[in-house]
């Protein structure tokens, strides 16, 4: 592969599990540069096949519209030899030795709820709902850098419909690593203290009159037990 001259990012923050890669995808796409961007576990490097003054303009709007959950602590440019790539890509995350962390978990977002509570969406009332913009992050993830096969999503493969909305640039659960919706991801049943399950069309109602009843409830869910 042909090599050229290029400016590689390195950006340190919370900048795993906040729907970085993708906003840097989209950047990117838009200033039609090429080059790509992967998670290490010192946070996410950029390679741009471009000059220092394009980088600085690159990084400047990076600065100035970050993603709600995202925060940079620093970032640090230099120039290097660079394949010479064909388009902007989200890569393969690098593994080593971890100095970064990831996002904590984030309240469901208007649009989130907009969706959970419209009748006829394909997540109405589903509990799990998330998107690049809210979610679990900390609680789920076993290990740096962030992604779904390093979370305990890594159990719930895709269905069609989520794997065509994480593929896709333009919707806002591209890359969205804890993505899921009734048919593909976590489902809601109670048990007793043994373990044997309780039958309920409605388990957050049944949840609501246990505790009306001073019965003691622990709930577990994708990142543990509370």
């Amino acid at each position: 592969m042909p090599h050229s001259k290029g400016m590689r990012l390195r950006v340190n923050g919370i900048v795993q599990g906040v729907g970085f890669r993708p906003f840097i995808w989209r950047l990117a796409t838009e200033l039609k540069l090429t080059g790509r961007v992967f998670n290490d576990t010192g946070g996410v490097i950029v390679e741009l096949n471009c000059s220092a003054a394009q980088a600085g303009e690159f990084a400047e709007l990076m600065l100035q519209q970050l993603p709600p959950l995202a925060r940079i602590d620093a970032m640090h440019q230099e120039a290097l030899d660079l394949p010479v790539f064909s388009s902007f890509a989200i890569d393969v995350s690098q593994s080593g030795i971890v100095t970064t962390g990831c996002a904590p978990d984030a309240a469901t977002c208007p649009d989130c709820l907009s969706e959970l509570f419209q009748p006829g969406d394909r997540r109405y009332h589903y509990p799990f709902i998330n998107c690049t913009n809210c979610g679990p992050r900390l609680s789920i993830i076993r290990q740096i850098p962030y992604d779904r096969a390093s979370t305990t999503m890594v159990e719930f493969t895709l269905c069609a419909a989520c794997q065509q909305e994480y593929d896709n640039p333009a919707d806002r659960r591209f890359h969205a690593q804890p993505n899921a919706c009734p048919d593909c991801g976590p489902h809601c049943w109670l048990e007793t203290p043994g373990g044997e399950p309780v039958a309920s069309e409605t388990p957050f109602q049944a949840l609501g009159e246990a505790l009306r009843d001073g019965q003691i409830v622990a709930i577990k869910g994708i990142g543990g037990v509370t």
